[in-house]
């Protein structure tokens, strides 16, 4: 998958598939699956370290999240989200923290909102690397937003993000989130956009769908937005194979014979 393949599967209308991950294990997992893209997002900071916001992560922990999860998934489409603020403290800093992530591993790189940073774009897609852009619920301005609320309600914000959508486009990324919005907005964006659009909680009308790992495999009980499915109650299924073990254990049946070396 490249950029060039994302496009043509909007035209053709097929479906993109992408979820974050954070890790070598699931990286490889993941590369043998039919997932198109992975998202390496600052939602790390959440769901791996126990944050309860994206802010506190920086570039070089996002780097080490890439570089493990590109060992794991050599060959996929890998985007890296660009940590808080990294991208808002002049075009020196912002190109330095994209060129780590860029040799760290990703494929392209993740901006959350355009207003005020259209020439950042501009400049980060001309010296050749491909950006995302990101909009509706953007994580990093959680403040400013009053909470994780789904945006686009009124008709003012509508069309601010509509112009927004627009904006992203010709300052050429080559897709966008959208987070948390109506789906007949979301639905409107993806038919106005040439560029593929990814929904998360954006209904079912956008180019593609993204779920953060953990949530749609079921591995945390204590958020469960409407837009999320579980595929699996992996919380469940690892704690039984812990509780197992430790009863194997205590009940001296492991290591078994075959489990241990002869003298």
């Amino acid at each position: 998958m490249n950029v060039l393949e994302l496009a043509t599967r909007k035209k053709q209308g097929e479906r993109l598939v992408m979820v974050t991950c954070y890790d070598y294990t699931m990286a490889r997992i993941m590369a043998q699956s039919d997932v198109d893209m992975i998202l390496v997002g600052d939602s790390a900071a959440m769901v791996m370290h126990g944050e309860n916001t994206t802010l506190p992560i920086d570039v070089p922990a996002m780097a080490t999240h890439v570089a493990a999860v590109r060992r794991g998934a050599p060959d996929t489409f890998l985007v890296a989200d660009m940590p808080f603020l990294s991208y808002r403290k002049g075009l020196r800093a912002a190109m330095e923290a994209i060129e780590t992530l860029m040799k760290a591993g990703a494929s392209a790189v993740k901006i959350e909102g355009i207003a005020g940073q259209e020439e950042l774009v501009q400049h980060v897609v001309a010296s050749g690397v491909p950006v995302m852009g990101h909009l509706g619920l953007t994580p990093q301005s959680v403040h400013a937003l009053g909470g994780f609320r789904v945006q686009g309600r009124s008709e003012d914000d509508r069309e601010r993000l509509r112009r927004e959508a627009q904006a992203c486009q010709e300052a050429g990324c080559f897709s966008v989130v959208l987070e948390c919005v109506p789906e007949s907005l979301a639905g409107q964006i993806s038919e106005a956009l040439l560029i593929p659009t990814i929904g998360i909680g954006a209904g079912k009308h956008t180019d593609g769908q993204v779920l953060v790992l953990q949530d749609l495999l079921g591995l945390n009980d204590s958020f469960s937005p409407r837009f999320v499915r579980q595929y699996l109650d992996g919380r469940a299924l690892i704690g039984d194979a812990l509780n197992r073990f430790a009863q194997d254990v205590r009940e001296q049946s492991f290591p078994s014979d075959d489990e241990r070396y002869a003298e």
